[in-house]
């Protein structure tokens, strides 16, 4: 056998014309001695290897390749329908019909899809609100109806509403135990059948619409769970929201149902479309938004967003907005229950207010976020085992808290709504309206808003359904009303002072619902960092054109403020918690540095033959890369092409599938000579049984058009920022860099994360000993308390109740784990701290990186 010469000028491949490596990116077949047929061969084993992909743990989705086989489907495709409508009879009109479903399939999805997600908002809106007001009491005339509909037409309550009890006592301890089974409830059936139902998830969607894929996120079991828990977790009393979770079901939604349509089983773009048209449908049916929830797509979570997906973005939230209207939850016409109308307009000296809220949003985002953050550090550190027990202890604290207060008490959306309402036509809360109550409601609003901002820091993260907008919305409404009174006292103590020359006399001159309406503003924008999204959004729930102004005031200052903390909202910062290699387009660099700085040398490369099947088996088993570099030979290391590691481990198994190779077999990944190819001389025939079966089989085996002949490749001098443009625009899974031909280096997402992060950390130091003393020292108190509570009720109850140790401890401190609790935040300092798709099996998750 012979072996390639590196300086043979004639065993160089020569690469295609920049227009060719545009279009041709070939993943084809395996081509062996005995020769296989390469036309219709090629595009059947692409589609083979792509559901391989499909179900394979740990594998890698690269844009490039992806848009390139896509290509290859169209051309064969064009070939197989060539002259289709020049045939007559039925085969002719079959073959016309399935073209018109071929391209019609995406609108059929987003149909299906929308009056999905519509239906299914439509049937939580009415469980949730059922289940919150449950634990205040119930209908005589029917059970099931909740207070709303029990008292229909009348404000104040009616008497077929009857509270548990007449009293006060008993009703609170009602409220504790409703409140506690309720979270019990929805922690044990998340952590048992699907822990991804826990949190928001848009954190993750973010990451999954730009690459990086966990199989089982976006499942059926998920979709089930989330939908049962979600009501559970709600009328628990947690300081959750539904409207995060909103845009998780909505896109597990859409993905369920678009694995029953082949195009999208193939092709990951054309999914990411539906997952970016199911996001904007989920915030739609949340916020009664359609627009909104598409700008929200748009703003948020989506780092491609072409035309075409805004349109199915629309069409999609259309859809489900219809059906929720159709179904009409409320029974009165609106699609979410705090949508307001104002008919009153606004006065400029209002403004030095607005910007007193719009700065409060900016502050009320970096504080929670910043708290946050080291409240699921301490959660992920010490807690993952008691998952359950801590949901539950923490639904039965907010109820002990939060029932004495009128405005905590109640549903986050129904507090809203009351919130949000003007004083005239008899509408009142329990005398908010009254002015002789005046103080001690803004006394009561001043305590739900400090009350309500603790517990928002405390239980978002805990392993229930949870999204953050809605307890963010109560915080800035109760703060923007108790504003609004202050504004109104002041306007009654002062009616003639100039300030106030704008007012009319005998009319009211100052609204507090629209200052609970911009405080709602505020905080939503100060927690998630949009702007555009959250103004359109607000300027649907309420009808006025008036309060555009006002609103895009507040929500600028609010912005503002929010920059000067740090960039990027709490999804943003869950992303770098979770350590997920994600490039945000939003965010602006300049380092200053060349690629070269930041590529990988040292990188496992293959030579284009000399190799034996064995060692290439060797080599993959010793090592988790997603692929390898095929270079000359490591001698001149000059680049030839690039090879998956599920294409070259597809073929190999092929291989030895049809037909017998010896282990011993060459190996070459570009086209031999004819020479080669030929079988060996038997003037030296074997004279052992090992040398007789090694001998034995196919001597070589061609990989040659398995390779990617023209990966992206870039100079070493380029600079650092246009190869994470690269990353960003493109979404490549590796980029190659080469100097004059040979092989430099290699450089990855996770590359250009990891100098990021050791940049910002040179001027921020983030590691703080204090902090993990001061968590060492609340984890210590919690063991103590535990320990003496459970003393305490062994002794009272002369040890039949055991609570540590026994089965209570076995049922409570949960077995099933979340894989997301195994992933560590992006730090400078450590090698293994960002997700790279090459972790072990044991995280019991499957996960795709664009990395």
């Amino acid at each position: 056998m012979t072996s390639r010469s590196p300086s043979h000028p004639a065993q160089i491949p020569r690469r295609p014309s920049l227009p060719g490596r545009a279009i041709s990116r070939r993943l084809s077949a395996l081509s062996t001695t005995t020769g296989t047929p390469a036309g219709a061969t090629q595009h059947e084993l692409t589609e083979e290897i792509e559901e391989i992909k499909r179900y394979e743990d740990f594998t890698t989705i690269d844009w490039v390749q992806d848009a390139a086989r896509e290509q290859l489907r169209r051309r064969a495709r064009r070939k197989h329908n060539a002259g289709v409508f020049e045939l007559r009879g039925s085969l002719g009109w079959r073959r016309r019909l399935e073209e018109t479903y071929d391209a019609g399939q995406a609108w059929i999805v987003v149909t299906l899809v929308g009056a999905a997600i519509g239906l299914n908002a439509g049937f939580l809106n009415i469980i949730t609100e059922w289940l919150s007001d449950i634990k205040l009491g119930y209908c005589t005339t029917a059970f099931y109806l909740n207070e709303n509909f029990c008292c229909w037409g009348d404000e104040k309550g009616c008497p077929e509403w009857h509270r548990w009890s007449s009293f006060w006592l008993l009703n609170y301890f009602l409220y504790l135990l409703f409140s506690t089974a309720f979270a019990l409830a929805s922690a044990s059936l998340v952590k048992s059948f699907a822990p991804y139902a826990a949190g928001s998830g848009i954190s993750e969607i973010k990451c999954i619409i730009a690459g990086f894929v966990m199989k089982g996120f976006l499942g059926f079991w998920t979709l089930l769970i989330k939908s049962i828990s979600l009501p559970l977790a709600i009328a628990s009393g947690l300081s959750v929201g539904k409207e995060g979770p909103s845009v998780h079901y909505a896109v597990c939604t859409g993905n369920v149902i678009s694995r029953f349509f082949g195009k999208y089983t193939r092709n990951a773009a054309k999914t990411r479309e539906i997952l970016s048209a199911c996001a904007a449908a989920g915030v739609a049916v949340a916020f009664g938004s359609p627009i909104g929830g598409v700008l929200f797509s748009l703003e948020e979570m989506s780092s491609y967003f072409p035309l075409k997906t805004m349109w199915r973005s629309y069409f999609c939230a259309l859809v489900a907005t219809a059906v929720l209207a159709a179904m009409n939850p409320f029974w009165t016409g609106q699609l979410v229950m705090f949508e307001v109308r104002y008919d009153r307009s606004w006065h400029f000296f209002e403004i030095i207010f607005f910007i007193f809220i719009g700065i409060f949003g900016g502050l009320y985002g970096a504080f929670v976020m910043k708290w946050n953050l080291r409240a699921q550090a301490f959660r992920k550190k010490y807690l993952t085992k008691y998952a359950i027990l801590e949901a539950t202890l923490l639904a039965a604290a907010t109820a002990i808290l939060c029932f004495p207060n009128m405005f905590l008490r109640i549903d986050m959306t129904e507090s809203m709504e009351i919130l949000f309402l003007e004083c005239e036509a008899g509408r009142d809360y329990d005398g908010l309206c009254e002015a002789k109550n005046r103080w001690r409601m803004a006394l009561s609003l001043a305590f739900a808003t400090i009350m309500r901002t603790f517990l928002v820091i405390v239980s978002y993260g805990c392993k229930v359904p949870a999204g953050i907008f809605v307890p963010s919305m109560a915080i800035g409404a109760s703060f923007g009303r108790m504003v609004g009174i202050l504004v109104q006292a002041l306007h009654e103590a002062f009616p003639h002072a100039k300030f106030f020359a704008a007012c009319q006399p005998d009319v009211a001159c100052i609204t507090p619902g629209t200052y609970a309406f911009l405080g709602a503003a505020a905080a939503l924008s100060g927690i998630m960092h949009i702007t555009v999204s959250v103004v359109v959004i607000m300027f649907e729930l309420t009808g006025a054109l008036t309060y555009i102004l006002p609103t895009m005031i507040v929500v600028g200052v609010t912005k503002a403020v929010s920059e000067r903390f740090g960039k990027g909202g709490i999804a943003d910062r869950m992303i770098w918690f979770n350590g997920f290699p994600f490039l945000d387009n939003k965010e602006e660099h300049a380092f200053g540095v060349p690629v070269s700085q930041v590529m990988t040398s040292e990188i496992t490369s293959l030579p284009s033959s000399g190799l034996n099947l064995k060692a290439v088996e060797q080599l993959m088993a010793q090592n988790k890369y997603q692929g390898f570099p095929v270079v000359e030979d490591a001698t001149s290391r000059i680049l030839i092409g690039y090879i998956g590691r599920t294409e070259l481990r597809y073929a190999i198994e092929r291989t030895k599938k049809e037909s017998f190779v010896s282990a011993n077999a060459k190996c070459f990944f570009t086209q031999p000579t004819a020479s080669v190819l030929q079988t060996p001389s038997a003037a030296a025939p074997p004279v052992t049984f090992d040398a007789i079966e090694d001998a034995s089989g196919q001597q070589s085996v061609d990989f040659s058009r398995f390779i990617d002949p023209v990966p992206l490749a870039v100079h070493p001098r380029l600079p650092l920022e246009t190869v994470m443009e690269l990353f960003k625009k493109m979404g490549p899974r590796v980029i190659l860099v080469e100097y004059r031909g040979r092989l430099a280096g290699l450089v990855t997402v996770k590359d250009c994360l990891k100098y990021q992060f050791k940049v910002e950390a040179q001027e921020t130091s983030t590691h703080d000993p204090a902090l993990e003393m001061r968590q060492e020292k609340l984890w210590d108190f919690l063991n103590y308390t535990g320990d003496w509570v459970a003393d305490k009720v062994l002794s009272v109850s002369g040890g039949r109740i055991k609570l540590g140790g026994g089965r209570a401890s076995s049922f409570l401190e949960s077995r099933a784990e979340d894989p997301r609790d195994q992933f560590t935040p992006i730090l400078a300092s450590s090698p293994h701290d960002i997700l790279e798709g090459t972790e072990e099996v044991g995280l019991g998750v499957e996960l795709q990186s664009r990395t």
